[in-house]
């Protein structure tokens, strides 16, 4: 690495989950479905659902950069870059980057974008927001993940394979210069497959067709994810291992060095794949998909602020993060805490 840049830490985390807590039994109520059915797939026994009228995608990413800003000792009018990492923006645009500006009170006309990498956005995103920090040109950029699945799910037994998957939620950090050498984002890694893009898609409403709106109205089912599961799965216990491994190869590190590793919340049965392959005890790795599902973005800035408010990463920890889905796409960061 160049030694004329320099590193970005993580000054604080927060996260944002809905009251509304929908359990596996709530499920049954709305298609053919059991608890044992969904958890001995998944892993999940509850998500959190939105509530219309008081969550959106932008005042959640602003609920959880709030508390992020708190730990950092800092004020929303600090923020000199938003990066917004989502799929389900609250509008086809402007991007909720924009809207979560405007949720914090930030006056300044700061830049603000939004990154479109579904389960790997936020990794993305810190990696984006991390060049910013490293080239000097921002000195505190907020990175959020944010997103509402649950309006957009076919709650059916028709749709069941990938509705009781997804749950909302937001998770979001900070990004400091660090203050202290060899400390902070180490490395981050990125990656895609084009090749695989409709193998987990939300294809419509696309933008080529000359009739879109008519389009959708008259095959509204074309708005709900579609998902090649198996396909999806195989591919992610390949990717994750690689990319974590990649991230420790170019640091120097093995993976029991690792402290503490935070996986993409896909699938209980993808994490406990990756922990086994790498070898990590289960203190070693952070789950909370029983209790929320799969937010995609939001995912790991949700694990990452529960594992620091649970106490299970401290002062000079080797913390990893992983991500994996649609794209595909793919990436790690490693960070010295």
């Amino acid at each position: 690495m160049n030694t004329t840049l320099r590193m970005s830490e993580i000054a604080g985390v927060g996260h944002y989950v809905p009251d509304r807590v929908v359990t596996n039994a709530d499920l049954t109520t709305l298609m053919e479905t059991t608890d044992e059915w969904i958890q001995e797939r998944t892993g999940i026994r509850e998500r959190r659902w939105f509530e219309e009228g008081k969550d959106t995608t932008a005042n959640m990413g602003a609920n959880a950069a709030r508390k992020a800003l708190e730990m950092a000792g800092l004020q929303p009018d600090d923020v000199q870059l938003i990066v917004f990492a989502t799929l389900s923006p609250d509008y086809f645009f402007p991007g909720s980057g924009v809207l979560l500006q405007r949720e914090l009170g930030i006056q300044a006309p700061i830049p603000a974008f939004d990154v479109r990498n579904q389960c790997s956005g936020f990794v993305y995103a810190l990696s984006m927001a991390d060049q910013f920090i490293k080239t000097g040109m921002y000195d505190t950029v907020l990175v959020v993940g944010s997103e509402i699945h649950s309006s957009g799910l076919d709650i059916s037994t028709r749709g069941r394979a990938v509705s009781v998957i997804f749950g909302d939620g937001a998770g979001a950090v900070v990004l400091r210069p660090s203050t202290r050498e060899g400390h902070g984002i180490l490395s981050t890694h990125l990656h895609s497959q084009g090749e695989h893009a409709e193998e987990l898609i939300v294809k419509e409403p696309g933008s080529n067709r000359n009739k879109r709106v008519e389009y959708v109205v008259d095959n509204h089912l074309d708005m709900y994810p579609y998902m090649n599961g198996q396909n999806v799965f195989k591919h992610a216990v390949v990717r994750f291992p690689q990319v974590i491994k990649e991230a420790l190869d170019q640091n120097g590190f093995q993976p029991q060095d690792i402290d503490m590793l935070i996986p993409h919340q896909a699938n209980l049965r993808i994490t406990q794949y990756v922990q086994q392959k790498m070898g990590l005890p289960d203190s070693k790795i952070f789950s909370n998909i029983q209790r929320y599902g799969n937010t995609t973005a939001a995912s790991v800035p949700i694990a990452l602020s529960e594992a620091v408010q649970e106490g299970r990463i401290q002062r000079g920890d080797l913390v990893c993060l992983a991500a994996f889905g649609s794209g595909f796409t793919w990436a790690s960061a490693l960070i010295k805490w």
